[in-house]
């Protein structure tokens, strides 16, 4: 199932109704007042001050009167049912599928981005595809997913909304998943959390300078976050799209690994995906699976126990083993398990070693 808006992309104009007129505009959850009707944002990191009239970065929080308003409340802009291991959640409710949303903007600047068609385009309140929580969660249920995805564009900028989707799903016995660049606040993160966010996959996007260069950001913030969820209790992976020439040398690669085994620890997955050409990219040559297959090694060799490969469907660096014995317990063929040999009690059959997978295996009797 797939659902696009049928207009084309528009740029913002100023609204002229009151903004409770239009559904997807909801005052913010998290921000204060800081003299002059001036107001910082609380959502993300960037911790934008907005002035009356403007937008913030991600040009989805605007301040009216001195109060500061979410455009994209229920605003989405594509959906469909996923394969959870699409996002990749690889250790996560292996075989479900989950429904994954989207909106507009992003509150980053990647000139890779491969969903460019609704992160790079502002929304339009008067345009809105509106999408009741209520009715998202009954989609859901239709589609036989077993679980919720905020995903395509940053699912931080739909933060109002998870916070009244999520609790609604949870209700009905369905998870909870961000696809996120992990630029949150620390408080907005607790939030989620608290209102029944289950899983969090993070996009590191390569080592410090790659980050402020080409994202704008800073990359500590990323994996401040990735500690604090894998503290909160949500089920965590790590993933880096790895780019020739941007983020793919070795002390780049070694530095992300350091990282990953500090914050996320040696059980996390992580992930490491091959680049296609895309939006303001489309020169850059594709990630040599030699380069992929080397920064496997080295997370291994460092003590990382779950490392996999993206966008190279049918290598066996897709593929779960058991870091005990070396058994092959799962085998995927890109976002599809093709063998499941997890015990119900979460053990290699083998040897006993204990595989950190959250939620049963559907279909493979896990």
């Amino acid at each position: 199932m797939e659902l696009k808006p049928s207009f084309p992309p528009k740029l913002l104009k100023p609204m002229k109704k009151q903004a409770p007129l239009y559904p997807t505009v909801r005052e913010a959850v998290l921000y204060d007042k800081v003299g002059n009707n001036k107001v910082r944002c609380r959502t993300c990191e960037r911790r934008c001050i907005v002035t009356p009239g403007e937008d913030g970065f991600c040009q989805t929080r605007r301040n009216k009167a001195g109060k500061l308003y979410t455009l994209v409340y229920g605003d989405i802009s594509s959906l469909s049912a996923n394969p959870i291991e699409k996002k990749p959640f690889f250790h996560f409710w292996p075989g479900t599928s989950a429904l994954t949303i989207g909106t507009w903007s992003c509150n980053f600047a990647c000139p890779w981005c491969q969903n460019s068609d609704i992160s790079k385009y502002p929304p339009n309140p008067a345009r809105a595809s509106y999408v009741a929580p209520e009715t998202l969660v009954k989609m859901t249920l239709r589609e036989g997913c077993r679980g919720t995805s905020i995903s395509f564009n940053e699912p931080t900028l739909l933060f109002e909304y998870s916070l009244d989707v999520f609790p609604l799903a949870r209700e009905r016995g369905l998870y909870n998943t961000y696809v996120s660049n992990g630029y949150m606040t620390g408080e907005a993160l607790e939030m989620l959390k608290a209102a029944g966010m289950d899983a969090i996959k993070f996009d590191v996007k390569g080592g410090g300078e790659a980050v402020r260069r080409y994202c704008g950001a800073d990359v500590e913030v990323v994996w401040r976050n990735v500690g604090k969820a894998k503290r909160l209790g949500m089920h965590v992976e790590v993933v880096n799209l790895v780019i020739p020439g941007l983020n793919d040398s070795e002390d780049c690669l070694e530095e992300l690994i350091e990282q990953h085994l500090k914050e996320a620890g040696p059980d996390t997955p992580l992930h490491f995906t091959r680049f296609h050409p895309d939006y303001k990219m489309t020169d850059r040559p594709r990630t040599p699976v030699e380069t992929l297959e080397k920064a496997y090694r080295t997370a291994k060799k460092a003590g990382v126990r779950y490392v996999y490969l993206g966008n190279v469907p049918g290598h066996p660096g897709e593929n779960t083993y058991c870091p005990g014995c070396g058994e092959l317990l799962i085998e995927r063929f890109g976002f599809t398990v093709c063998k499941y040999k997890v015990s119900k009690e979460k053990r290699c059959p083998r040897c006993g070693w204990e595989i950190p997978i959250v939620g049963e295996a559907q279909g493979f009797g896990g």
